[in-house]
């Protein structure tokens, strides 16, 4: 069966495996899924991500951070633009989640980028999901 919103697919899982207290979780591949990983990793929401090759799409392993009661370090992470309705912002109107405290990941000319960055370099983007 095909999957028609990977991302929201990836989120779903990372949501799950977090509230299940999983030490990591495997997730289809794919570049843009890496990229977020990525982006996750230097914003300190997971501790690492490990891309494994396979005779298919390979598998993304993300590594969960926990605290010392179990807890993840996400504590909401949601899809904000959709294959049904994609939702775009402008370089100077990204706003930031819950007052700087979380992150917006966007999909811009210049790659997947937080919404600081994209402020920071005035470019706008498809808004793909925001961190808490």
């Amino acid at each position: 069966m095909a999957i028609s919103d990977p991302i929201a697919d990836m989120m779903t899982r990372i949501r799950n495996a977090g509230k299940a207290k999983f030490s990591s979780v495997d997730i289809p591949g794919s570049k843009l899924k890496l990229e977020i990983a990525k982006v996750m990793k230097n914003e300190g929401y997971i501790r690492n991500y490990k891309f494994i090759k396979d005779d298919k799409q390979g598998i993304l392993r993300v590594f969960l951070k926990c605290s010392q009661g179990n807890s993840s370090a996400i504590y909401g992470i949601e899809r904000v633009s959709k294959p049904s309705r994609r939702i775009y912002t402008k370089g100077k109107d990204t706003k930031p989640v819950l007052n700087g405290l979380g992150i917006s990941i966007l999909s811009t000319s210049r790659g997947i980028l937080t919404d600081r960055q994209a402020r920071n370099e005035n470019v706008g983007g498809e808004v793909l999901c925001k961190i808490w």
